[in-house]
């Protein structure tokens, strides 16, 4: 099971591995790019030591770049390795996917080849997973394509916590990889564009086999490739269009000449699209395709010149990223949700808390505002909702029977809330500004004022079936438990897992009668039998509720929340709970 600490190291990772990704886009050259790669191993895949091996065109790798030691840097850049040797080692020892691991009790046949390589001696390994000085790590660079060519390989060394990679350190160096690969095809490509633009400048005697030159770059690139005009009042508009273009967008080229990038782009993205600057510039946004569908990609544009007449048009470079952002958009999941039962971890109950508090407190006249928003919100959910939206009554198969003020939605891990309450993004509808958020003042009596409920729940006798039956009947337990929770909350509320046994449930627009039967429902919903591999356990729980409101920090409304469920639990220690 997860710790608390793995979903923020999770996303520390996270974020060297896009600026090191980010940064494979920035080099000017070839030889920028390789060096890049390597140096990006180091600084945010927590190796010590990485070597890029370049397929030369007659097939046979050459050491381009290394990072981590400039003694192994002058020793071994500029060897070449056989491309036979290379093979043997591509094939020998375990594969992680892409990847390839040769431990030391193989490789030592490795040590006479042809291949440059550097290594210290070292003690063996202590324990199963740790990192010998012998072991041997490769991840190969492939082409985009079915044909899977290969462009390079890089390898690493040494570790800084001195232990083979898990599956999250060899999924990173491998989506590394496909990416290092992207890179450098491209900076192969921006060298072959670039040379054809010098020869369209210089060679005026060469003029039409230049053009050809650039034609077939264009058109048999295999990345899209656009050309759009520069000023006037056609500025923008796609002047022409390759194939690999007109296949992303499912569009014919015909049909691409009436629109601008403008045109094309997702509503949400126009404002990255606009500070795109003409020259070097640079932006992921969408792009809609003739079905109707988005597709992710990386525009890159340059300016091409006339020496006499200024710029003459605009050459765009658009590479498909619909993959790696499906994979980062999985990874980032990953990090904030709990492992077991799919829902909001603690990371990310708090992020979405905070989004909704500020540190001046809610001054008079607020309270009228919220209400306000809450009714354009809920769509009159907040009127009346007391009597009609959250009366505790349940059928006799203990199945929620809701009033048409509240309506149960499918667990979350069929459709996640990601913007934490229903909210829209920020800078559209209402939350172009922040409001401030108010608790009722009447205690248990509805004062009228609606505010966000925060529901901490435990479990009663969850520790015992964990005792008597095990952890897979406890964590059984707890993946219904989060079930019925989320079953029995609106589409826009929030239902997470603190830890252990510790649920909260942040709900929007509620008042103090609405809370308090929200409460009793969930607890209800908590209560029938839950079965097991045939066998029925029961569990309870005891409800705490808390307000958040401006002026408090997250774990002041957290730990609120707690001490009222605590507060409940001794008062209803003497009712006789069974589990089992």
């Amino acid at each position: 099971m997860e710790t608390e600490s793995e979903p923020y190291v999770r996303l520390s990772t996270l974020r060297q591995l896009h600026q090191v990704v980010a940064d494979l886009n920035t080099a000017r050259s070839l030889a920028d790019t390789l060096q890049t790669v390597a140096d990006g191993v180091v600084a945010g895949l927590n190796y010590e030591l990485a070597c890029v091996n370049l397929v030369r065109p007659d097939g046979d790798l050459v050491v381009a770049a290394f990072a981590g030691s400039s003694a192994a840097e002058a020793l071994i850049t500029g060897r070449v390795g056989s491309r036979t040797s290379w093979e043997r080692r591509l094939s020998m020892g375990v594969s992680w996917g892409d990847l390839r691991f040769i431990p030391h009790t193989e490789g030592w046949v490795l040590m006479e080849d042809d291949v440059p390589q550097w290594h210290t001696d070292g003690p063996a390994p202590r324990f199963e997973d740790e990192w010998h000085p012998h072991d041997r790590l490769y991840a190969p660079m492939y082409a985009s394509g079915s044909g899977r060519e290969l462009l390079g390989v890089i390898s690493v060394d040494r570790p800084r916590n001195g232990r083979h990679p898990g599956p999250w350190g060899q999924e990173a160096l491998q989506m590394y990889a496909s990416q290092s690969a992207i890179a450098i095809s491209n900076a192969r490509l921006r060298s072959n564009m670039q040379r054809a633009l010098v020869r369209l400048e210089r060679e005026q005697q060469a003029l039409r086999a230049s053009e050809e030159s650039f034609r077939q770059a264009f058109e048999y690139a295999p990345s899209g490739m656009a050309i759009a005009e520069m000023g006037g009042d056609q500025h923008g508009r796609l002047l022409r269009t390759n194939d690999a273009l007109c296949r992303l967008l499912g569009r014919p080229s015909s049909v691409m000449r009436r629109y601008s990038f403008a045109d094309l782009v997702h509503p949400e993205d126009i404002g990255t699209l606009l500070r795109t600057s003409a020259e070097g510039g640079r932006a992921e946004l969408r792009l809609g395709r003739r079905d109707g569908t988005y597709v992710w990609v990386s525009l890159r544009n340059s300016v091409v010149a006339d020496t006499a007449d200024g710029p003459r048009f605009l050459l765009t470079h658009v590479e498909d990223i619909e993959e790696r952002k499906r994979h980062e958009l999985q990874l980032a999941h990953r990090a904030s949700h709990d492992a077991l039962t799919g829902l909001p971890n603690s990371a990310e109950l708090r992020s979405r808390l905070s989004a909704r508090l500020c540190e001046r407190p809610s001054a008079p006249g607020d309270e009228a505002a919220y209400g306000a928003y809450d009714s354009q919100r809920d769509g009159g959910y907040g009127t009346g909702h007391g009597a009609g939206g959250y009366e505790p009554s349940y059928e006799p198969s203990y199945e929620p029977a809701y009033e048409s003020g509240y309506e149960p939605q499918p667990y979350a891990h069929e459709h996640e809330h990601e913007h934490g309450f229903g909210f829209e993004p920020a800078g559209a509808g209402p939350y172009d500004h922040h409001v401030h958020i108010v608790a009722p003042t009447g205690g248990e009596t509805d004062d009228g004022t609606k505010g966000l409920a925060v529901l901490f729940c435990d479990l009663d006798g969850f520790k015992s079936i964990n005792d008597r039956f095990g952890h897979h009947t406890g964590d059984a337990v707890l993946i219904e438990v989060a079930r019925r929770l989320t079953t029995g909350v609106r589409d826009g509320d929030t239902v997470a897992r603190l830890g252990g046994d510790e649920f909260v449930v942040l709900a929007d627009g509620l008042g103090a009668a609405d809370a308090a039967d929200l409460a009793v429902r969930l607890r209800n919903a908590i209560i029938p039998p839950i079965r097991v591999d045939g066998r029925a356990v029961r569990v309870g729980a005891s409800f705490g509720i808390g307000w958040a409101e401006c002026g408090m920090t997250v774990e002041e409304v957290l730990n609120s929340a707690d001490q009222r469920m605590y507060v409940e639990k001794r008062s209803r220690a003497k009712v006789h709970r069974r589990a089992g």
